[in-house]
């Protein structure tokens, strides 16, 4: 799947989400040259690959990021503010967005309230991140975390080699 085309599939439907997904891993069985029978959530967390879902909301955080600390593109930072609340309260400092509301089905998949919803879910120490680099590191750490949290942690390895790559951006 091309990263690039990752952020257009934000809001997409779940059957769409799952037949990428059933690709993603037959890739991964292939890179790693693994049987059907493999566990291509193994194969995908030895390669370093989120899953497809996981890639979308990484988009989206880092334009979001990107848009936050250099304004452009400017067309995306238009479409963002720093939450300010009207009086002191404790959320005040923790670098959130405001999120506009919406009462259209359709306004949902819009950029302007997808990227508050996914910059809010971040860890505090993801979004105080000072440059990309860092913040990319932390980003794709946490969502591994919260992928392999919830997944048993097994040792057993399909693949025959697969230390020769890593999924890195």
């Amino acid at each position: 799947m091309a990263r690039s085309c990752n952020l257009l599939l934000y809001g997409t439907s779940s059957d769409n989400l799952r037949k990428l997904q059933v690709a993603q891993n037959a890739l991964a069985r292939v890179v790693c040259q693994a049987t059907r029978t493999c566990s291509a959530t193994e194969l995908r967390r030895q390669l370093h690959w989120l899953p497809v879902k996981q890639c979308i909301d990484y988009k989206l955080a880092v334009l979001t990021n990107k848009a936050r600390q250099t304004g452009s593109p400017s067309y995306l930072a238009s479409l963002i503010s720093d939450y300010a609340p009207s009086r002191s309260l404790r959320s005040s400092d923790k670098l959130l967005l405001s999120h506009p509301y919406t009462s259209l089905v359709m306004a949902h998949k819009e950029f302007s309230v997808n990227a508050p919803k996914i910059w809010n879910d971040l860890s505090f120490n993801c979004r105080a991140a000072t440059c990309v680099n860092s913040f990319k590191r932390n980003l794709k750490h946490n969502l591994f975390h919260c992928v392999c949290s919830s997944l048993p942690v097994t040792v057993a390895s399909c693949a025959s080699d697969s230390s020769f790559l890593l999924w890195a951006n």
